[in-house]
């Protein structure tokens, strides 16, 4: 995504945290980790305690100490990218549609757009993709932006944790942690914006 350069926003710890995971989560859908990420997964310290995140984080630093990129660039483009398609489509139309470049393609960029943000001309993959919507994502965090819930119950609620299920069942554990990370992530990103909109919902006042 492009989009203008404004001045930075500070995050709290806990926002801050939220764009990182949404941004890393975008960077390992869209290609295979390098050397320096690997990495830096690998030497990851989560908090110690028993919250499925931090067991996540764990696995997946414990993954990433024990692959390499090579090994880890196959898998991606098996899972992911593929001759066609890969193992898994991590795109919105598929998931609800059933075929790429359907209705969801357009909602999306119109929404896009109305956030002053475009696709980078580079960049292939429709704007459906999991990666853009976690890029957006980030991107409204960082803003400190009130329309997170909204974009992110329109455009991600109905089918991401079910994208991050199936890369958690393939059969590479590295990508299969992804995938764990991802799923626990966005349920909590979910039961976060339903209690936001539940929160600004409108109550009929009482018949007087």
């Amino acid at each position: 995504m492009t989009q203008a350069i404004d001045t930075p926003i500070a995050l709290d710890d806990s926002d801050a945290l939220r764009a990182d995971i949404y941004r890393l989560l975008g960077r390992l859908l869209t290609s295979p980790p390098d050397h320096e990420l690997l990495t830096f997964l690998a030497e990851l310290e989560a908090d110690p305690d028993d919250s499925p995140l931090s067991h996540a984080w764990q696995t997946l630093s414990r993954c990433a100490s024990e692959a390499d990129v090579e090994t880890l660039k196959r898998a991606h483009f098996r899972h992911l990218i593929g001759v066609i398609q890969g193992e898994i489509v991590p795109y919105a139309s598929w998931y609800l549609h059933g075929h790429l470049m359907d209705e969801p393609v357009v909602a999306v960029r119109r929404d896009l757009r109305q956030l002053g943000l475009e696709r980078d001309p580079a960049v292939k993959e429709p704007e459906d993709h999991l990666a853009a919507l976690c890029d957006a994502m980030a991107w409204l965090i960082e803003k400190a932006s009130e329309r997170q819930a909204t974009f992110f119950n329109q455009h991600l609620a109905s089918w991401s944790q079910r994208c991050m299920g199936d890369l958690a069942a393939v059969d590479t554990p590295f990508y299969a942690t992804v995938g764990q990370l991802g799923q626990v992530f966005l349920n909590m990103e979910t039961e976060r914006h339903d209690a936001a909109l539940s929160a600004v919902r409108i109550v009929d006042p009482a018949p007087t």
